[in-house]
């Protein structure tokens, strides 16, 4: 049962935690973090099948971050499921700790994969998928990727591989915020018509507003992948969401935010309804 105040609520916590994370530990991607809180919110809450107390439950769904730069919000939603304490947060990306900037696999329940090198999330998640169907298993597996990800070649023969395979336990989620690093994608390496290639290489694709909840609930619900096709979720996204002088501003894919800049931001996030 899907339970929009559930997934809203947990979105605003989690970018709550994802800011004081990055402060604390004065580290970079807040932007990139922001924008993807709406995702993991609804699939945490509504998608995946998991349990935290027992994070390698053969029948879990698999999840896959590929952006691991934007580990911060994932470690926070992992904590706020029960995966480990909430007061390990405030260790992210400090000397000593396991909690480092880039996703990391080691020690940290439910992390399915160490990334952060960009393009290698989708080619292991098409393998975990690959497997499945093999096995015959029945658990979906889900990858999130950044749009400026799609430029790596890696994710195209993966693309061609899952299509090849006839894939539909496999679901892709691109952060389609259109920016990367300091320019925007398409000033970078155009990628659009990104749907249309998706489609062109076997695909079935949908394109959604990657900050509403309904729309990815109905997007990634295992009900509507009726094909034996892959599918691709463009979620259309804000980079920085939720802090205005974050939104649409490339300065925050590196800049952690300190003093003033993280008391305002921190009290517009509080104030966002949930």
């Amino acid at each position: 049962m899907f339970d929009k105040k559930k997934s809203e609520l947990l979105a605003k916590k989690i970018r709550i935690h994802a800011l004081q994370m990055t402060q604390l530990g004065k580290s970079s991607h807040i932007g990139s973090n922001l924008s993807i809180a709406d995702i993991l919110a609804v699939l945490y809450s509504s998608i995946l099948h998991y349990n935290s107390n027992n994070p390698n439950l053969k029948s879990r769904d698999r999840f896959i971050l590929s952006k691991g730069h934007a580990g911060a919000v994932l470690y926070a939603t992992l904590a706020e499921c029960g995966f480990m304490p909430l007061e390990k947060l405030r260790t992210h990306c400090q000397n000593g700790s396991d909690l480092s900037g880039h996703i990391s696999h080691k020690e940290i329940p439910g992390v399915e994969l160490s990334t952060g090198s960009l393009g290698h999330g989708l080619p292991v998640a098409c393998g975990m998928a690959l497997a499945a169907k093999i096995n015959k298993k029945k658990h979906r597996i889900f990858a999130l990727l950044s749009d400026g990800e799609c430029d790596e070649g890696s994710n195209w023969e993966a693309v061609l591989c899952a299509a090849h395979h006839k894939l539909d336990n496999l679901t892709v989620i691109i952060d389609r915020n259109r920016l990367q690093s300091i320019y925007s994608t398409e000033d970078t390496l155009a990628l659009e018509p990104l749907g249309d290639k998706w489609k062109s290489f076997g695909w079935d694709v949908v394109q959604i507003n990657g900050h509403n909840h309904n729309e990815l609930f109905q997007s990634c619900s295992n009900d509507n992948n009726l094909t034996t096709k892959p599918l691709c979720v463009i979620a259309n996204t804000i980079k920085g969401k939720g802090v205005s002088f974050m939104e649409n501003n490339t300065l925050w894919h590196y800049r952690s935010p300190q003093d003033e800049e993280y008391r305002l931001a921190m009290e517009e996030l509080e104030k966002k309804d949930a």
